[in-house]
Parts: structure tokens; C-alpha cells; sequence
């Protein structure tokens, strides 16, 4: 091969190179800013902990209250459920979306805009993407906590409906990648404190229309549609269809939804991150 068609090669490498956040990404590099967190939640795990009991809360109240109330829920599957079968896999879901959002969005901003860590950070041989996959991974790993601790209470109620449950975790895990890292992306945008407004503008929809507390078959057929295009949606169908154990080829069409997800929101977030740290 010439001169010549070799830099008509490499060209679109270098090109590819230099648009792709990960080409200094290293995983080893990464876990000692996921150990770096570990440390510092093992000094606070008070807080840490606080946020296994608001998914508990919810379906004692609501699951059991009303639950008491309106009595058996047919799904849109066709399947009856008791009303808190129906309820715990989605309090299930959005315990992982809660648990990675509050790292990804409330615990990095503060460390980007205010502790300053990542100028310390990027003075050792850790990469702007480096900090990324950390925060992202360390994120998921609070919101599969909350799910883990979830999971067994939903064990011990009975109401696990079948063996399929024990992918609910590694299902919880997904849902905590695509929201931990559209929420890195999001914080790169945040201009102060005020803006975190508009992310809890997102989040009370979603935990409420999801189809967390009602099947979407009682929305009017417009919100269905909007309903249906929104990633707590589909985390809450895929972990409701493994712990009732409606296992169908949907269900991977939303396990893609979630990982499609999660690598474009990680792909922006490592850009964006780079730029504000390195400019």
C-alpha cells in the first residue's frame, strides 16, 4: 500500500478518534474513583442508607392502602394481580432510577461545581472518561442497592411470582445504567442549583405515569403513546414481566430501549464532562 493510501486510511481513524469519548478510557483507572466513592459513603452511609426506605414506604401506603381498596388489577397482559404485585415491581424500577439519579445528578454536580474533586482528579493519571464510567458505574451500583434491599422485601411479602425474578436485579441494573448516565449528561448542563427544578420536572411525571401505580390501558390513547416512549416505562415492563413471570420478546425490544439508552447518555456525558473539565 502507498504512502498515499495509507493516509486515505488512517484519516477516518484519527477523525473517529478524536470523536469518541472513550479512546483514554481505562477500567482500571476507573475503579479507584469507585473505590475513591465507596470510602466516602462508608462515612455517611447514613445517608446513603436513607434512601432504602422510600420505595418501603410507598407500597405500605399505597400498595397496601389503596390497595385494600380497589382490589385485584388486571394488567395489560390480561393477568390478575393483587394490587401490590402489581405496584412493587414498579416501585422496584424507579428505586433504581431514584438511587442512580441522586448520584448521578445531585452528588456530581456538587463535585463538579463546588468541591472542585475532578481538578484533583485529573492531576493523577485518571482521564475526564475515566470519571465518567466511575461516577456512572458508582451510580448504578447505589440504585441496585435500593433494588437489591427491595427485592428481598418483595421475597419475603410473597410476591415474587415466579423464578424469572431473579433477573430483576441484573434488569434493575439497566435501568440504573440508562438513568445514571442520561443523568451525567444532564448535569453537564446545569447551570446552579436552581436548575435541578427542571430535573425533578422529569422525574414526578415519570414515577407517577409510568404505569407505576395503573396499567396503561387506563390512560386516554395519546398519553399511551407518550407513555410509552419514556424509560422508566420500559424498565417498569421488563422487571413487572420478570417478577409476575410474563416472559415475552418484548421484553428484550425494552432491555435494548435501556441499553441503547444509557450508551448514548454515557457517550454525551463523557464528552460534555471532558470539555467543561479540560477547557
Amino acid at each position: 500500500m502507498s504512502a498515499v493510501d495509507t493516509a486515505r486510511v488512517d484519516r477516518p481513524v484519527s477523525v473517529l478518534l478524536r470523536v469518541l469519548p472513550f479512546q483514554s478510557l481505562s477500567a482500571r483507572r476507573a475503579g479507584h474513583l469507585v473505590h475513591r466513592n465507596l470510602l466516602v459513603a462508608r462515612r455517611t452511609w447514613l445517608v446513603f442508607a436513607s434512601g432504602l426506605f422510600e420505595p418501603f414506604f410507598y407500597l405500605f401506603s399505597i400498595g397496601v392502602g389503596i390497595g385494600g381498596l380497589v382490589g385485584p388489577v388486571v394488567a395489560d397482559t390480561g393477568a390478575a394481580l393483587s394490587y401490590q404485585a402489581f405496584v412493587a415491581p414498579g416501585l422496584l424500577a424507579a428505586a433504581a432510577m431514584n438511587g442512580a439519579i441522586y448520584d448521578s445528578v445531585f452528588n456530581l454536580f456538587f463535585k463538579l461545581r463546588y468541591s472542585k474533586l475532578y481538578d484533583a482528579v485529573l492531576a493523577t493519571p485518571l482521564s475526564a472518561a475515566d470519571a465518567a464510567v466511575a461516577e456512572t458505574a458508582w451510580a448504578v451500583l447505589r440504585g441496585a442497592t435500593y433494588s437489591a434491599a427491595f427485592l428481598v422485601i418483595m421475597a419475603v411479602l410473597g410476591l415474587l411470582g415466579s423464578w424469572w425474578a431473579l433477573l430483576a436485579l441484573p434488569a434493575a441494573v439497566l435501568i440504573g445504567f440508562a438513568f445514571a448516565a442520561v443523568g451525567l449528561a444532564a448535569t453537564t448542563f446545569l447551570r446552579g442549583w436552581q436548575d435541578f427544578e427542571f430535573v425533578q420536572l422529569a422525574l414526578l411525571p415519570l414515577f407517577l405515569f409510568s404505569t407505576t401505580f395503573y396499567p396503561l390501558s387506563t390512560y386516554p390513547e395519546p398519553l399511551q403513546v407518550v407513555v410509552q416512549c419514556t424509560p422508566l416505562y420500559h424498565g417498569i415492563e421488563l422487571v413487572r414481566g420478570l417478577v409476575t413471570g410474563d416472559v415475552r420478546w418484548g421484553l428484550l425490544g425494552s432491555a435494548a430501549y435501556l441499553a441503547v439508552l444509557g450508551l448514548v447518555g454515557l457517550a454525551i456525558g463523557a464528552r460534555r464532562l471532558s470539555g467543561l473539565l479540560l477547557k
